[in-house]
């Protein structure tokens, strides 16, 4: 009798992956490019802090402090529109193209309203900075680089609405090309502005701030411009999609895109408060944080793009109400996330120094970083799960789970477990590592019991729920 099970389970298992693999090509052929632009959004920051690094720790830590500020507002704003992955991709596996066109028109009018906010906390912001007690070199670099990024608000919206429109048709080539070309233009401004070439100023980290403005200006042309030429294209196109503002459809884009609006921001402003409290540490500490923070975002930003394939893919098969297709979707994507952050974990364990050295010749910054990517590796796999599981949650029209469980695990546990490691037991940045890291273990596992709970409930009733609502009162 044993026998006959451990029979039937394996081949079920074996089952299970064989039905994977029809799925894994034309997720694939979605991710790979979405993987891209993650990684090209990725590597400007990137970028901007190996260019900056060789004015010293001070440098380094002021854009890290700068972007990190700054991009917890902006992925606010970017976040509420996350909704257009499930709206758009439920529409199109539903093959209702006008309806996608819709969703776009209201994405774009949602930026317009975030823009007056934005910009106003941007700025309280920048008046408040005293208050987090930076160190004073860091602080006077800090200042003016977040007052020239802060320009960059309105284009980031604009790209993302354009962009998760995009990737929800199946047209993810100009988002890749918007990011691969903005990345060659920000390396180039990059060396002008900070080090003075070709006759330019030598601004320094300033130099940084325009040449990442300039960049994301033309990511967003670049996308408008697509679509556009995309519409142009199209039997019926934008010319004959109503602009008209609904109230019904603007509330229900921000009933879905404002817990994805929050639980991204939560994520990445405990991260960026992370930086804020060590900040207060000598450079050397901010600049090992920073450089391990820009390695373990750059892994990240793999399965971040997985889980943008995967939001698509089982919004597609919601759209088409297909329940298996949602199931293997969800599990493809979950899968490929998994091994290749487990392969990264590889990577920091085997080669922290020549990473390292990547950013900074400073000894003092690389030994510190050392136990910084040995931490990472060990959250590397779940911090994979957790995003693509937030993506998975996502297609099926679930955002509030992914909110609710990065507050109370991030916010609740790792920060104050992080803090009283760091500052109460005198770990120092080593400690504050710990308790992120297991923060992000706990949303992890949470995230995938919950698509377990979701995916056997999931039949055609739930489905016609899931539906976007195309016809708004």
């Amino acid at each position: 009798m044993t026998e006959g099970r451990r029979a039937a389970t394996l081949s079920g298992m074996f089952g299970f992956f064989r039905s994977l693999r029809g799925e894994l090509r034309p997720m694939c052929a979605l991710a790979v490019p979405v993987v891209l632009a993650e990684l090209g959004w990725m590597s400007m920051g990137v970028v901007d802090t190996i260019m900056v690094g060789r004015l010293g720790p001070e440098a380094i830590g002021a854009v890290g402090i700068g972007s990190s500020l700054f991009m917890t507002l902006a992925i606010f704003g970017m976040g509420l529109l996350l909704g257009l992955d499930t709206l758009v991709s439920q529409a199109f596996g539903a093959r209702r193209p006008e309806e996608c066109r819709r969703w776009l028109v209201h994405g774009a009018y949602l930026s317009l309203l975030l823009i007056a906010p934005l910009a106003f906390l941007v700025q309280l912001m920048i008046s408040s900075l005293e208050l987090w007690r930076f160190d004073p070199s860091v602080l006077a670099l800090t200042r003016p680089y977040l007052r020239i990024v802060s320009w960059s608000l309105l284009p980031l919206l604009v790209y993302a609405t354009f962009r998760r429109y995009l990737q929800a048709t199946d047209f993810v080539a100009p988002v890749t090309f918007a990011l691969v070309s903005a990345n060659l233009i920000n390396l180039v401004a990059d060396w002008v502005l900070i080090f003075g070439r070709l006759g330019a100023p030598a601004l320094g980290t300033d130099g940084a701030a325009w040449a990442t403005l300039g960049s994301r200006v033309y990511m967003a042309a670049v996308l408008v411009a697509a679509v556009a030429w995309r519409s142009a294209r199209e039997r019926g196109g934008a010319g004959r999609t109503p602009w008209r503002l609904e109230a019904a459809r603007l509330r229900r884009l921000a009933s879905l895109g404002f817990p994805a609006a929050l639980q991204v921001t939560l994520e990445l402003g405990v991260f960026a408060t992370a930086t804020a409290l060590v900040g207060g540490l000598r450079p050397s500490a901010l600049a090992s944080h920073q450089i391990a923070m820009n390695l373990a975002g750059v892994t990240f930003m793999v399965p971040l793009g997985v889980a943008s394939a995967g939001a698509v893919r089982v919004g597609h098969a919601v759209g088409r109400r297909d329940a298996a297709g949602a199931g293997r979707s969800g599990w493809t994507a979950l899968l490929l996330g998994g091994l290749f952050m487990s392969c990264a974990a590889l990577a920091f364990v085997l080669f922290p120094r020549a990473l390292l050295g990547l950013f900074t010749p400073d000894p003092r910054v690389i030994e510190a970083g050392v136990s910084l990517l040995f931490i990472a590796a060990l959250f590397q796999l779940f911090d994979g799960l957790q995003a693509v599981g937030t993506g998975v949650l996502r297609g099926l029209g679930d955002t509030r789970t992914p909110m609710v469980t990065n507050l109370a695990a991030h916010w609740f546990f790792g920060l104050p477990v992080g803090y009283a490691l760091c500052f109460v037991l005198g770990l120092g940045v080593v400690g504050l590592w710990i308790g992120l890291s297991l923060g992000l273990i706990v949303v992890a596992l949470v995230l995938l019991a919950t698509w377990l709970r979701r995916l056997r409930a999931l039949d055609f009733a739930d489905t016609e729920a899931l539906a976007p609502a195309c016809e708004p009162a």
